[in-house]
């Protein structure tokens, strides 16, 4: 999705993590600021300045934005807002830092899709030393404190002053399956997921991805 965009001349990614897609914004921006409000996150980020040159690392909240409004022509906000508890709050921050011809790209997991769901059900009492069993090494919290389903998010976006241009939904999971399936396991997820995709079913599909623009102001009646 984002090797099809043009050129830019500011870019922001919103949460960098590992920053695997900051070589991308860079090769398709003047300017790229990666910006998290966790220091140890942003370090990945800094660890990359040398190979990208036009990039800059920044602290900030999104929340609570010190960003200059209407500055980027395109925002990055990749699996970041299941991790806020305030995800309105994070949209409308991003929405005050895009330009007003700006592109904003937004991904997240769906509420309910069962890889979801068996991650909060593997961390009930007595399940999760099961499932440390199963695979072998111990199994992390995904930290995903505020899933939404697609009518939840856009609500949101809509309240944030945020459109969708281009929504795509993908991933499909079952336990086990996907683990210890290999190749065959792989085919089959993946025949399930072109059969779920444009269905009421869709929300069982891992990931819901969007393109989303400023929404035009109304014009002022005199």
């Amino acid at each position: 999705m984002l090797r099809s965009l043009t050129s830019v001349e500011r870019s922001l990614e919103i949460g960098p993590g590992s920053g695997i897609y900051l070589p991308v914004l860079a090769e398709r921006s003047h300017q790229v600021l990666a910006a998290d409000i966790e220091q140890a996150y942003l370090k990945h980020a800094q660890e990359m300045q040398q190979q990208l040159p036009n990039l800059e690392c920044v602290h900030d909240d999104i929340t609570h934005t010190r960003l200059q409004p209407g500055s980027f022509d395109l925002i990055l906000c990749s699996e970041v807002i299941e991790h806020i508890a305030d995800s309105l709050a994070a949209l409308q921050g991003a929405e005050l830092l895009l330009a007003d011809d700006g592109v904003m790209v937004l991904s997240t997991p769906q509420r309910y899709c069962p890889l979801e769901v068996c991650a909060k059900i593997a961390f009930l009492p007595g399940i999760i030393q099961v499932v440390c069993w199963i695979y072998g090494e111990a199994v992390e919290d995904t930290g995903h404190i505020n899933l939404l389903t697609e009518k939840e998010l856009k609500r949101q976006l809509t309240v944030a002053g945020l459109e969708v241009d281009t929504e795509y939904k993908s991933g499909f999971y079952l336990p086990l399956v996907a683990e210890f399936c290999g190749q065959p396991g792989l085919r089959l997820l993946r025949w399930l997921e072109g059969i779920l995709r444009d269905t009421p079913l869709s929300g069982l599909l891992w990931t819901q991805y969007y393109v989303l623009r400023k929404r035009p102001s109304s014009p002022v009646q005199a």
